[in-house]
């Protein structure tokens, strides 16, 4: 096992990372920014080191900085988190080369499966579904628009480097598809540094559903069950929850199967995470492949009992998975509420600030995972994610409950947040149905 490692990250995610090395005996060293000097998860460490300015493009996207602070910490690997560098396969060579393990993926998992094209040929090479799709980038924007033609609208115009809900655009005519290829390009480019997009068909009423996928250097994959996040606004999570409402028991087999199949077929060793869309008569197709740890990650905790930031740090020093496919047991139901520093009223604008009241819940199946307390201040300069509330019960009634007595003993002023539109949806007779897709929030409120 590594004796000291360096977590490239903040806020929450940096504290989860930190809490795992130290119950495996491992020393830490968080980097901040000058922003993030007072953050209260730094006295946890064994050494925090600062890296730069509060902008996050001249400190945790700074590969030289972070690799100076680790070779000076004299660290045997860096754990990078989720966002900022974590899918980034050039940060990984850095490490690398540097003579320091990087908690994930191989660079060269990393570039199959951030490549959208890439990730859907190897799909379809190992029988995954894709959703149809123009088969690689287009160029030919007359092209284009007579492959959707053929298809039929909507269609997403879709960066063929792109994640995280970034660089998607839904069309439903020739004309905005023809205004659209231009400034998607443009968009791709400055946003991946890489201009190349691609046309698939929009499912619609779709869910999204996920699977969580652990493998080690030895060859071995398994799958830790599936989590539902079609509660989504702007393409970016809101709820997750696990076992999904929306799949039969065959369905959630084989779709556990092929996300799997299609890790294996990359070489993948680390956590992963590979998403589907679900369509109204089950059927399911490839979205991606999340070569890193999830936020939702502890839903999966709850409902198996595997500790994933643990397993990835484990994976990463050479340990072979201690379980097999039929050792793993799916538990009960779990969601999770990600509380943002946001006003749902008004599109969920960003609402930074001082924090003056916070009161968090607890009892029996109850998580909150987070790095924030009264007298602290939200900055608007990183993402506004301010905490995660996770609960486990043993069916999805009584987790909706015991979630919704949570809410409302969860307080966070005077900034406003999401909880009270966690506490509408909760509430809302399709939700408690399971009777829901990715366009639900949007079309309701």
């Amino acid at each position: 096992m590594f004796s000291r490692v360096l977590i490239a990250n903040r806020g929450e995610i940096a504290l989860r990372i930190l809490r795992a090395c130290k119950e495996l005996g491992i020393k830490t060293v968080c980097v901040y920014s000058e922003e993030d000097r007072h953050a209260p998860y730094l006295s946890l460490a064994d050494r925090a080191i600062c890296i730069g300015p509060g902008p996050a493009v001249d400190s945790y996207l700074k590969i030289d900085r972070i690799i100076a602070a680790a070779e000076v910490a004299n660290v045997d690997a860096i754990h990078p988190g989720y966002g900022f560098l974590a899918e980034n396969a050039q940060f990984a060579d850095a490490c690398r080369e540097s003579k320091i393990e990087f908690i994930g993926p191989s660079s060269e998992s990393m570039r199959l499966l951030g490549d959208k094209i890439a990730a859907k040929r190897l799909a379809k090479k190992v029988k995954v579904p894709n959703i149809p799709w123009t088969e690689g980038p287009v160029e030919d924007d007359n092209e284009a628009a007579k492959w959707a033609a053929e298809v039929g609208y909507p269609v997403m115009i879709k960066a063929a480097a792109g994640g995280g809900g970034r660089g998607i655009r839904l069309v439903n005519n020739e004309a905005t598809l023809r205004h659209s290829l231009p400034a998607a390009r443009a968009e791709a480019a400055a946003a991946f540094k890489d201009p190349a997009v691609y046309l698939e068909k929009a499912i619609e009423a779709a869910r999204h559903v996920e699977v969580q996928i652990l493998g080690d250097h030895h060859g071995n994959v398994v799958h830790l069950y599936e989590r539902d996040c079609s509660m989504q606004r702007r393409h970016q999570k809101l709820i997750e929850e696990s076992p999904s409402p929306g799949l039969d028991e065959r369905t959630r087999e084989e779709l556990c199967k092929a996300a799997a199949r299609l890790a294996k077929a990359a070489g993948y060793y680390s956590a992963g995470t590979v998403e589907f869309l679900v369509d109204k008569k089950k059927r399911f197709y490839l979205l991606e492949m999340n070569t890193r740890v999830q936020v939702e990650h502890p839903v999966t905790e709850m409902v198996t009992g595997i500790d994933i930031l643990q397993w990835q740090l484990r994976i990463a020093a050479g340990e072979a998975l201690k379980f097999r496919q039929r050792d793993i047991r799916h538990r009960g139901a779990a969601i999770e509420c990600r509380i943002n520093a946001e006003d749902p009223d008004h599109d969920f604008r960003p609402c930074p600030g001082k924090i003056t009241d916070f009161r968090q819940p607890g009892g029996f199946g109850v998580r909150v995972d987070t790095f924030v307390h009264a007298g602290m201040t939200v900055s608007p300069r990183y993402d506004s994610m301010i905490a995660k509330l996770i609960v486990h019960r043993p069916t999805r009634a009584e987790a909706i409950a015991c979630m919704q007595r949570c809410l409302d003993e969860f307080v966070i002023a005077p900034i406003k947040t999401t909880i009270p539109r966690h506490r509408e949806i909760l509430a809302h007779p399709r939700f408690q149905e399971g009777n829901v897709d990715t366009g639900f929030i949007e079309r309701t409120w």
